[in-house]
């Protein structure tokens, strides 16, 4: 299943490869500036399509992506910028407080913990596995979103089927091999966008549609 789904995102042109978290920071500033963005981008990325967490994240480094940029910015103006991200008034609030903590308690970087990354207002578990393996080039775990959390569940990599993504998280980390825990979330997100949507997924054109368990054939 795995080496078939590896052929299916061989062309990486889903919507996370060419807008996904790991493009939305800009490369070229000082480290501590870029894992901030990328900590931002997966903020911003919750229960809201790549498209517009991109364009909303090209928005916020015309104005200069910083923690101090963001700690002297009002609220109104950080909302208009980040406009139309889901949930995007709760994300202003989210990203003050977080923001803020990180210049009084980590000299303007990012934690580089899982532990102390959830603490962070608006960051959970997916978000914090995500910034430790693209900021911070670490692997803590294996990012389980709703894309991981559907398609591990389809394909029954999961003993028995789990109902939240932490819960697909700690079924899959017992078994998978932890040299492929990095490339999961990014195989799979993609794969779930094109091909295994949540809702009438295009089984006739998957190559596992003989050996998929929820396959409509």
């Amino acid at each position: 299943q795995l080496e078939r789904i590896r052929e299916m995102r061989r062309n990486r042109d889903a919507p996370v490869d060419e807008m996904g978290v790991q493009k939305c920071y800009d490369s070229s500033a000082p480290p501590q500036v870029m894992r901030y963005q990328v900590l931002l981008s997966l903020m911003l990325s919750s229960q809201t399509k790549d498209q517009v967490t991109s364009a909303a994240m090209l928005r916020l480094r015309q104005h200069g992506l910083t923690v101090d940029s963001i700690l002297q910015m009002d609220d109104a103006t950080l909302g208009q910028i980040i406009y139309p991200v889901g949930f995007w008034r709760n994300k202003v609030k989210y990203i003050k407080q977080t923001t803020a903590i990180l210049k009084q308690k980590y000299g303007g970087d990012i934690p580089r913990t899982v532990e102390e990354l959830v603490q962070l207002p608006g960051v959970g578990p997916k978000m914090a596995h995500l910034a430790m393996n693209i900021a911070w080039d670490s692997v803590s775990g294996i990012a389980v979103d709703t894309h991981v959390h559907r398609i591990t569940n389809r394909l029954k990599w999961v003993k028995k089927e789990t109902r939240y993504p932490e819960e697909t998280r700690v079924a899959l980390e017992d078994w998978l091999p932890r040299d492929l825990w990095r490339e999961i979330n990014w195989l799979l997100v993609g794969f779930g966008q094109q091909t295994c949507l949540p809702v009438n997924p295009r089984c006739n054109e998957c190559l596992n549609q003989d050996i998929c368990p929820a396959a409509k054939r």
